[in-house]
């Protein structure tokens, strides 16, 4: 078995959750972490560590093998209840007086260790406990079916386990509709709404092999606490959502394939519904440290409404997503701290209802609206992003790129810091993402870009577009800040209809023009520090400016700062320590390769 081969640094749970201030003018909130050994993580914990290390190129990584922890066999339970299912009918051995069966259905009343076994098209098990029992189910070449309601109900028990055994395959179907409600403590009544269904909370562990197919509604669903670990095989194909954890979803490791019709691949909802808007501690949350995971979404990939944390730990999360809505989305907040996740979404990729932060590992996304979305802030301190298709690539009220790589290819701006609805079905969901008007005008919404550090490439192509555009203020003191303009359109950055520079100045051959381009901004860019290289032909401001023709695959900035673009033009903007800009050789300078494959020259 291979070891862990990578060592991906990320900024502490400290320095992760002093980020959480930056939120808009209307949202201020004081947040805290508890690490449980439920969402323990692999981080560092030195601030000064991450922030000194943000200027340098993140390293992009590597998958390494999943480790398994101790096997799950039967013969640990030797001497313990045996439920055996054939056909119709179902033998007990070793019976402990805990167990009874009636009209298809087996029930356990008492804590200790169940093994399941053999094959059955119409029966279930009911785990019916007192709230301090630990109940183990050891699944073993198990296959069960119901033909009128879940498999596996999990009515009341402090905890449930669903061991795996290791080498075995077992599958559980349910019903596609329910006829039968189970009354509860409170005197209401109770409907199984997945496969799998558990009240209380449910943990999944062993190297089994485990197949659910939710023909009424979810999957796997826990009205509590939901963890997986170990090394199971998972495949869930389901109504709505495959995985949901009401309370949480902690996921360590493991092999997933995912399939959702309707709904979501894994989901964690408490604060929605009838607890709307009430933020618990380590509730709502969807926790990844590890993991294969396959996931086909008819609505969102990953959802979340307090957050989603996604983190290295002895292996690297590998995390596949095609959505039919988003790839990954929560009310509050996203922390990409590890792991390689590659989302193909038709809506957003990553969107946040508050903030997104990007502390580490490797995220590419390819969508159909906006590539990265936060409604607050979106901070960017380490790891790599690669967003191959998008609308907008990334949106939001704050941008923050203080470390880390980017690569952005966007067919209408690629960074847009803006304020409005996320929602382009509201009232005023037309301000988001646009520049208020034809031509460039002024907004009526805000925004604010910051860069501080890391290495950024943004490119778009098109009409009435802007490479890097805030509907407030721009600012650079440190990082390096690549613009491209694509061939797109003719390199003219307005509407044929618009013609001319709309009001622009030119100096020289350096023009400026009030329908954006390169750089566009509402309240001005300033530049103090760092690299700035930009390829078109239209700007509506910049630092400083040369008319030098550039083709396509030909280095140009300094002898320490150089950038081969990928189109041809007439103008490069520059700023920063760049003083001018030329044709480079660059035989003698260190290649940085960018997220998208590109590579930037330094020295």
């Amino acid at each position: 078995m291979k070891t862990l081969n990578y060592t991906h640094l990320v900024c502490g749970i400290a320095l992760v959750f002093s980020a959480c201030g930056d939120t808009s003018s209307n949202t201020t909130e004081t947040e805290t972490m508890s690490v449980t050994e439920a969402d323990s993580v692999a981080v560092s914990t030195s601030e000064s560590t991450a922030v000194s290390e943000q200027n340098a190129p993140a390293s992009i990584p590597s998958a390494t093998e999943q480790e398994a922890a101790e096997p799950i066999d039967v013969s640990e339970i030797s001497g313990d209840p045996v439920i055996r299912f054939e056909n119709d009918s179902v033998s007990i051995e070793n019976d402990n007086d805990c167990i009874s069966y009636k009209e298809k259905t087996v029930t356990i009343y008492c804590q200790g260790n169940y093994q399941l076994t053999g094959s059955s098209k119409d029966n279930q098990v009911i785990v019916n406990a007192s709230n301090t029992d630990k109940v183990y189910l050891y699944l073993n070449d198990l296959e069960l079916a119901s033909a009128t309601d879940a498999p596996l109900y999990v009515q009341n028990a402090e905890k449930v386990f669903l061991m795996l055994v290791d080498g075995t395959k077992n599958s559980l179907e349910d019903a596609s509709t329910r006829t039968q409600s189970y009354a509860k403590a409170s005197g209401t009544s109770d409907t199984t709404n997945a496969t799998v269904y558990a009240k209380d909370d449910l943990t999944i562990k062993g190297s089994g092999d485990l197949t659910v197919t939710g023909n009424y509604n979810n999957g796997i669903q826990c009205s509590n606490d939901l963890r997986i670990r170990d090394l199971p095989g998972i495949t869930v194909k389901a109504k709505n959502h495959a995985i949901k954890g009401k309370g949480s979803v902690t996921i360590e490791g493991g092999y997933f394939s995912l399939t959702a019709t309707n709904g979501d691949g894994i989901k964690s909802d408490e604060g929605e519904g009838e607890d709307e808007n009430t933020t618990t501690d380590n509730k709502g949350i969807v926790v990844i440290t590890g993991g294969e995971f396959d996931i086909n979404a008819g609505d969102d990939g990953i959802q979340a409404f307090n957050y989603i944390f996604i983190a290295d730990s002895s292996s690297i999360p590998l995390i596949t997503i095609n959505s039919k809505g988003k790839g990954i989305v929560t009310d509050n907040r996203i922390y990409m701290n590890g792991g390689i996740t590659n989302v193909t979404s038709a809506d957003d990729g990553l969107h946040s209802n508050l903030n997104i932060y990007i502390n580490g590992g490797l995220t590419t996304i390819s969508a159909g609206d906006d590539g990265i979305h936060a409604d607050s802030t979106l901070r960017i301190s380490d790891g790599a992003i690669n967003i191959t298709k998008a609308i907008e690539g990334i949106e939001a009220f704050y941008i923050r790129a203080e470390g880390g790589m980017t690569a952005t290819v966007a067919s209408d701006d690629a960074w847009n810091a803006a304020g409005g609805s996320a929602d382009a079905g509201t009232s005023s969901g037309s301000q988001w993402g646009g520049r208020g008007g034809p031509g460039g005008m002024t907004s009526s919404s805000k925004g604010y870009i910051i860069i501080s550090g890391g290495y950024h490439y943004l490119y778009t192509a098109g009409n009435d577009i802007d490479v890097l555009d805030a509907n407030g203020t721009a600012t650079m003191s440190g990082g390096v800040l690549l613009l491209e303009i694509g061939s797109s359109g003719g390199n003219m950055m307005f509407a044929p209809s618009q013609g001319g520079n709309q009001g622009g100045s030119s100096s020289g051959s350096c023009s400026t023009n009030m329908a954006g381009g390169l750089i566009d901004t509402d309240s001005g860019f300033s530049i103090t520090g760092g690299v700035l290289l930009g390829f078109g032909s239209r700007t509506e401001e910049y630092p400083k400016c040369s008319a030098t023709s550039y083709t396509a695959g030909t280095a140009y900035g300094t002898s320490s700062a150089a950038f081969k673009p990928s189109g041809s033009g007439s103008m490069i903007i520059y700023g920063g320590e760049v003083s001018s800009v030329s044709q480079v050789d660059v035989s003698d300078m260190t290649e940085i390769t960018l997220p998208n494959g590109m590579t930037y020259y330094e020295k």
